[in-house]
């Protein structure tokens, strides 16, 4: 997962506020500082990096004056910055490193501090030249993080992009607020998903009885077109609507999706399910358009009621699907033109949109499998 550290430029406490302000409310919860910790600490839930012991993470290769160039020895076993990490590692500290590429040597340093610490923060004045690309692919397989920092968006976006899988994450060193906001959308964009959706012909519709269904309200607003991947098969989920629209019955609640009974599977980030019995407030989400499109969103509440239900049955080529939706009005599946259709006025041979998974499902998790589910 991308993600985005923030280090507000400036020695102004203020001026640092509001730049370490807007980072966390544009979801950048990691900070790096030396100079106003116990400040910081105040503005909420913060991770702090830095050269104290007392740090979240312990910096190593930088000191507060700024001075990031390093000294290398020709032998870099006996690197100062290699000691500091892998003393500090013995005690059980996270520890990011901070190199300035400014030589190959640097670049080596960078190789093998990777091997040790949890995170590799890699500084260069123009990362068109950077041999970035190297030490991606040569550190990929080891159990860091790689973290460039970037005054801008432009290098922000190089970086995560480079070699298909990018860097883990950027440390931006800013004092525009404009500049954190583009960031912040760019990541939201890379890390969303997207499902290739199908228009399967509905078979059968029909009650089945009571059952306690799962109502999901989440910590955002869906649009018209939105709602969650939902079903009873974990080979094929229905893109179930949310109640975005206006009714003679009910206000419309634009964060909710009326789910569906608590043994159906629900799309959960990175191309996992969860049961809908499962879900519980601060648990991630996704939310699906008529497109495809993802977002991640938090769970606010869940809601578990006895309601009348209903059998939903629709086939795309040669593969069916069910589904249980509660019996109401409100109810609503999203047709093959992208509008919803209430589950009161479905008739079979309606078109609808779902999703059909290629492996099966093993503790929630997609696997190259042969399954039956019926």
């Amino acid at each position: 997962m991308k993600f985005a550290w923030i280090m507000a430029e400036g020695t102004n406490w203020d001026n640092k506020k509001g730049i370490i302000t807007t980072a966390l409310e544009s979801g950048m919860e990691t900070v790096v500082d030396f100079e106003n910790i116990p400040e910081i600490m105040k503005l909420g839930n913060i991770r702090i990096v830095s050269d104290s012991d007392e740090s979240d993470i312990i910096l190593v290769g930088r000191n507060g004056e700024g001075d990031g160039t390093l000294k290398i020895p020709e032998n870099l076993s006996e690197s100062k910055d290699l000691a500091a990490i892998t003393g500090f590692k013995r005690k059980g500290k996270q520890i990011a490193s901070y190199i300035e590429i400014t030589s190959k040597k640097h670049e080596e340093l960078a190789r093998e501090v990777g091997r040790i610490a949890d995170y590799v923060i890699l500084v260069g004045s123009d990362w068109k030249i950077i041999p970035l690309e190297n030490i991606i692919a040569d550190l990929q397989k080891e159990d860091v993080k790689l973290i460039a920092a970037v005054p801008d968006y432009e290098e922000a976006k190089l970086a995560l992009e480079t070699l298909e899988h990018g860097t883990d994450g950027i440390l931006l060193y800013t004092s525009d607020i404009n500049q954190i906001k583009k960031i912040a959308a760019l990541i939201e964009k890379i890390e969303s998903e997207n499902y290739e959706l199908k228009p399967a012909t509905v078979t059968q519709i029909k009650p089945v009885g009571s059952g306690d269904r799962v109502c999901i309200d989440t910590c955002s607003m869906m649009k018209v077109g939105e709602g969650m991947l939902i079903g009873s098969y974990s080979k094929g989920l229905f893109l179930v609507h949310s109640e975005s629209l206006e009714s003679e019955y009910v206000a419309s609640r634009p964060f909710r999706v009326n789910a569906g009974p608590v043994h159906a599977y629900v799309m959960t980030p990175n191309n996992k399910t969860k049961y809908l019995s499962e879900i519980e407030t601060g648990d991630e989400i996704l939310t699906v358009d008529k497109e495809g499109n993802t977002k991640t969103t938090v769970v606010g509440r869940v809601k578990i009621e006895k309601r009348p239900l209903m059998l939903i049955e629709a086939g795309y080529e040669n593969v069916k699907i069910k589904t249980l939706l509660q019996n109401a009005e409100t109810i609503r599946l999203v047709g093959e033109d992208g509008n919803p259709i209430s589950v009161a006025d479905l008739k079979v041979g309606d078109k609808v949109m779902i999703y059909l998974d290629k492996g099966a499902r093993h503790f929630g998790m997609s696997i190259e499998e042969s399954i039956i589910e019926k």
